[in-house]
This record gives C-alpha cells, sequence and structure tokens, in this order.
C-alpha cells in the first residue's frame, strides 16, 4: 500500500495565497486612502470649503507664536487667529487642566492640533512648523519680509544688540530670527505679542508673493527641507498660490481672549465663557469668510467707539475687548455723557445699515440710531472742528448689557 502523501504543501501555499490576497487588498485599501486624501485637498484648493491651516514657530522646542490661517477660496478671503501658549483647558491626553503648549511636540504634533481643534471648533487641514533657525533660512530665501515698525529700537547689551529702525522695513534671515525671538524685560507681553503678529503677517504675504521662485526644483527641495509639515511640495505650492491672491492688508488677526489665573504656579489664560465666546467668534468669522459680496464695505475694518452709560467701572474696556475678538477695531473707549443709561444704544455713521446690524447682533442690540452722513466718503472721516477721527459706530452701553449680551 502507497504511503499516503503529506498535505503540508497544499497549505502552505493554500497560506500564501491567502497572504498575497490581504496584501493586494491592503494596498488597494491604502491607494484608496491616498486617493481620498489627494480628492480632499483638490476639494479643498477648488473653493468648496474653508482651508484651516496651522503655522507654528517654534523656538527651543516651543511655540513663539501658533497661528491658525482661515483661507475661502471661493471669496479669496482669509482670517487669522492667535492662540497664546498660556491659553489654560482641560487637555485631553495628560487629562488636567495647563497651558496649551504643554502637549506641545514636534514629533507628535497631532496632540496639539487637536486641542486647536476643540478650543476653536474647527478641523485643521494642513500644519506647517518652522523653528526659528531656520526662519532666518527661508526669509533669505525669499529675499526678506517687509514689515512696518512704528518706532526704532536701540538695545545695546553684552549678547547681540537689538536694532531695528523705524518705517517701513525689510528683514534679511539673521534680523528676521532676532525680531520674533527677542524680549525686553520690561517690556509688555503684548507687545511682544503684537510684534510676532505683524511679522507673521508679513511672512506669509511674502511666501505668496515668492511662491513661482520657490517652485524652482533646486530651491524647492531645499525649501521643503526646512518645514516639518504633512504638506508636500505639490499641496504647499498649491497653497500658497492661493494665499498669493489674499490682500494681507485687510487680514485682521484675532486672538484668543480671556481671565488670567494662576494655577499650580503656573500663569494661565482661561478662554472667556469656559471657550463658548471664541468658538462663536470663528463661527462669524467663517461665516465672513464665505459670504459672497460685493463692495468695499465687505472688504475693511470698520471701527468703533465704545462709551460706558453705567456705573460698572471698567466695563467699556472688557466691552471692547471682546469687540476686538470679532476683528472690530476700537479706536478708543470712555465714559458716556452720562452713567444711568438704562438701555444700550449702537449709532451708526458707516451708513451701511447691513452692517451695523451685524455689529449689532454680537451683544443682540437691535437699538440702533443713523446718523445722517454729510459725506459719501465712508472710509475716511474727519471731525474738522476738531480732528478727530470718526468712528464707524458708536457704543453706548446701558444697563441692559450683562457684559456679553443684551437682556430682555
Amino acid at each position: 500500500m502507497k504511503p499516503k502523501k503529506s498535505r503540508g504543501p497544499k497549505i502552505d501555499a493554500s497560506l500564501f495565497l491567502l497572504g498575497l490576497i490581504v496584501i493586494l487588498l491592503g494596498g488597494g485599501v491604502f491607494v484608496t486612502i491616498g486617493a481620498l486624501r489627494v480628492d480632499t485637498i483638490e476639494g479643498a484648493l477648488t473653493g468648496d470649503r474653508v482651508i484651516n491651516t496651522l503655522f507654528v514657530l517654534e523656538g527651543e522646542g516651543k511655540p513663539l507664536g501658533t497661528y491658525v490661517v482661515m483661507y475661502y477660496p471661493g471669496t479669496k478671503r482669509a482670517a487669522i487667529f492667535d492662540i497664546p501658549g498660556e491659553v489654560g483647558l482641560i487637555l485631553q491626553r495628560i487629562n488636567r487642566v495647563d497651558r496649551i503648549d504643554t502637549v506641545y511636540d514636534t514629533q507628535r504634533i497631532g496632540t496639539f492640533e487637536s486641542e486647536i481643534e476643540r478650543l476653536l471648533d474647527i478641523d485643521i487641514s494642513f500644519t506647517f512648523v518652522l523653528d526659528t533657525l531656520n526662519l532666518g533660512k527661508v526669509v533669505d530665501l525669499i529675499e526678506g519680509v517687509e514689515i512696518f515698525i512704528p518706532s526704532p529700537v536701540e538695545i545695546y547689551n553684552e549678547d547681540i544688540p537689538v536694532l531695528f529702525p523705524s518705517g517701513v522695513t525689510r528683514l534679511d534671515g539673521d534680523k528676521a530670527q532676532l525680531y520674533v525671538t527677542y524680549e525686553l524685560p520690561e517690556e509688555n507681553h503684548e507687545v511682544v505679542t503684537f510684534r510676532r503678529q505683524r511679522f507673521f503677517l508679513g511672512f506669509i504675504k511674502r511666501l505668496g508673493e515668492q511662491n513661482e521662485t520657490l517652485k524652482n526644483p533646486l530651491v524647492a527641495q531645499t525649501y521643503q527641507s526646512m518645514l516639518k509639515t504633512g504638506m508636500n511640495q505639490r499641496v504647499r505650492t498649491r497653497l500658497f498660490d492661493e494665499y498669493a491672491s489674499i490682500d494681507m492688508e485687510r487680514v485682521n488677526i484675532q486672538s484668543v481672549g480671556g481671565n488670567i489665573r494662576e494655577v499650580s504656579g503656573k500663569t494661565l489664560l482661561f478662554p472667556y465663557y469656559d471657550g463658548s465666546l471664541i468658538k462663536e467668534i470663528v463661527r462669524q468669522t467663517l461665516g465672513g469668510l464665505t459670504r459672497q459680496s460685493e463692495g468695499a464695505f465687505t472688504e475693511r475694518v470698520f471701527t468703533v467707539e465704545v462709551l460706558n452709560g453705567t456705573a460698572t467701572v471698567g466695563l467699556a474696556g472688557r466691552t471692547a475687548e471682546l469687540l476686538r475678538g470679532f476683528g472690530y477695531d476700537v479706536i478708543s473707549i470712555g465714559n458716556a455723557d452720562r452713567n444711568d443709561y438704562d438701555t444700550t444704544v449702537v449709532i451708526d455713521r458707516s451708513g451701511n445699515e447691513s452692517m451695523v446690524r451685524t455689529f449689532g447682533d454680537i451683544i443682540k442690540c437691535t437699538n440702533i440710531r443713523f446718523e445722517v452722513q454729510p459725506t459719501e466718503n465712508f472710509d475716511i472721516e474727519m471731525n474738522l472742528q476738531n480732528y478727530e477721527y470718526r468712528s464707524d459706530f458708536i457704543l453706548i452701553i446701558g444697563s441692559d448689557f450683562n457684559g456679553r449680551y443684551i437682556e430682555g
């Protein structure tokens, strides 16, 4: 009787065939995922949704500046939100209240992205990280960044002098690196923040202007090596082609505002109203970006004068901060002619009813008075009697205002 043939080789062949099928299916899944990602990128860049890009200027392993650029291709409009590192949240990864930059790690940037997404209630499309060393190299690559310095800076110390002339100045790589990193002991933190914001605006503008140069294969290879980003070269060049069409002079950087508190020896900035205010500001901002409208009114920043018509000390200042968060330029705050206003009122000088009602909606104020304009020039109007700039809106706060909304 013949011995039975072993079935071992058949089993091995079957396993091999099964493994091959799994590999092919797995490869198909990855190809499909890759195609979906490409489709998503293409869809975003053709104008069907807002593109949210996270930019981090990094110094010594921590963010010096964290900015979310929201851009809508359909209208070519953009808005930028500054996320201070001291923003206090219940951080999911460590399950405790701490600064948002506590979870920042260049190698695991996803955790930091997720916390910003929760804070602003958005989805981040792309991330772009640049440390200060490579920042200087990139600035030289794009032949400098032009910014406006309001007053000259002349500081001589033992390490390195800090010297910047006033006026419009083009910073080279070394100067740019110094400009975003230097801080003076007596300097207000808000001044440092504002300085970095102005630089970031100039930097993004310049990247857009020089995007054709950065497409050169040799330049592109050098440039890409300086970045920490999930964007490939094709996506990056397409995105900055879009950025080149933005009028950065009209883009306002909005910061996350809140109350300062000390927690476990750390200074934390807790967003107003448990974070609901910044989410509302973001929603309104996104609505403004995607709104298809014509005319110069939609392209300008409106100015506001805030007057306190109550006996509550500091209410005008807090309200001004609220309005700045929504992108308005508060040019002055002060007291009204009396402190017993029962009803809050908005006085319109812009001559645009739609815009003033949008302004009133922020605090749910429908009590609007329209001031007759003596001129059709709404962009710049001077009070020739006292040479003071006339704001677009005057907000007189009454006792029906609870600090956020009109009650009743």
